[in-house]
């Protein structure tokens, strides 16, 4: 099969807008949670959010566009842009017919819904919505609308599980490349979902943090105290690229993607499974689809959400996976800082992952406090500040509500 590599990156997030920018979040440890701007929340148990700051959206798009755009879609466009500059492609010199896109997202445009189902209902019961309300609404618009700016005709759709959507982008872009189906695939995840039913769903699930008094270290992955994950909004975009066309071109490239895979737990729609079955049959997988070994993987960037079961879990199924050698890695959460992206986490913290390989470092797990005694303490968590590292492979998983797991393993690039 062909060699997949990473030549160029896009992201939006609550520590930076741009990919220097988010750089310089992680490395520094940065909190993005804040109170929350985007609606009234006097009357909601959590008044917090990760949300997405000084962005302007006119720098990048007409306001006609704009105003045709759900912020999940927004985002995933302008981060789309970016990463199309970072990887130096010029759609008149590519064959356009071998140019995909695929997107995950676990919910779309709640905001939109919530504006025009809240209009209508102040009305007279005339039903007078958008033309725009189900494009804008839908969540394979984003792909839709990249694929529309450039004139990519390959594989294009949304792939949607929840929190684990967009690493199955990355896994399925991963695939048809390999395959040789495409040449280039713009795989990755948008979401925004700050918004009265999204906080208020999530909270009525006793799903969020409250600690409102001090928001800022809210997001406490493996943390004894913990109590809940902080929703955040972005996008993530990574440019996926055969080996050798990449080559042709005279691409950067900034590693190589060598194995993904996706397992259900098979046991609640909200809860993992407590001996985190799922989670460790999704690492097991993807290590042999790599066709590495527990000794080839220096980092794992944890799905760490801040949740009580989540985190017991996954840190049981890394010590079944990697045995002795899990004493070894470099383990974190990036979501202490982002907070959780939903379906746009998986390609956010995969590109925190490409990041780290090439800046090596290892992003930290802030907002450490106290230990969970459920955890093995002897598991270097990474807490609290970045850790110079030279990195040869890193693995990130993802997992999301219905069980669905995903896993992908990122390594350096050696031609």
């Amino acid at each position: 099969m062909k060699r997949v590599v990473i030549t160029g990156l896009g992201a939006i997030t609550p520590i930076g807008n741009t990919i220097p920018a988010f750089l310089e979040g992680l490395q520094n440890g940065i909190s993005g949670a804040a109170a929350i701007t985007r609606f009234d929340n006097t009357h909601f148990k959590t008044k917090f959010a990760c949300e997405v700051k000084g962005l302007n959206p006119e720098e990048f798009l007409e306001r006609k566009e704009i105003r045709h755009m759900d912020n999940f879609a927004l985002f995933g466009v302008i981060a789309a842009d970016e990463a199309v500059k970072d990887a130096g492609l010029e759609p008149e010199k590519l064959d356009l017919d071998r140019v995909g896109v695929i997107f995950g997202t676990g919910i779309g445009g709640l905001r939109t819904l919530e504006n025009e189902y809240e209009a209508y209902i102040r009305g007279d019961g005339t039903p007078r919505f958008s033309p725009f309300l189900i494009p804008k609404m839908i969540a394979d618009i984003a792909p839709g609308l990249v694929s529309i700016k450039y004139g990519f005709r390959g594989i294009n759709y949304s792939t949607v599980s929840a929190c684990a959507s967009s690493t199955h982008a990355l896994m399925n872009a991963f695939d048809y490349i390999r395959l040789g189906r495409n040449d280039i695939i713009l795989a990755g995840g948008a979401e925004s979902t700050i918004t009265p039913m999204g906080v208020g769903g999530f909270s009525s699930m006793k799903a969020l943090s409250t600690r409102n008094d001090d928001y800022k270290t809210a997001s406490r992955p493996v943390n004894r105290d913990r109590d809940g994950f902080v929703v955040g909004e972005g996008a993530g975009v990574l440019i996926l690229e055969e080996l050798e066309h990449a080559k042709k071109r005279g691409a950067k490239i900034y590693a190589e993607i060598v194995g993904g895979a996706a397992t259900a737990d098979a046991y609640h729609s909200t809860a993992p499974h407590p001996e985190g079955l799922g989670a460790r049959k999704v690492m097991e997988l993807t290590l042999q689809d790599a066709r590495m070994t527990i000794e080839d993987i220096d980092y794992i960037n944890v799905h760490g959400t801040s949740t009580p079961l989540g985190d017991i879990a996954e840190t049981k199924a890394i010590q079944q996976v990697f045995g002795e050698r899990a004493y070894g890695l470099n383990i974190s959460s990036t979501k202490s800082m982002t907070g959780h992206l939903l379906g746009a986490a998986g390609a956010v913290e995969t590109i925190a992952g490409v990041l780290a390989i090439n800046h090596r470092f290892v992003p930290p797990t802030i907002n450490h406090f106290t230990d969970d005694p459920e955890i093995d303490p002897k598991l270097n968590l990474t807490f609290n500040e970045a850790q110079e590292k030279e990195i040869r492979a890193f693995l990130s998983n993802t997992f999301g509500f219905g069980g669905h797991n995903s896993s992908v393993i990122v390594k350096k690039f050696e031609g």
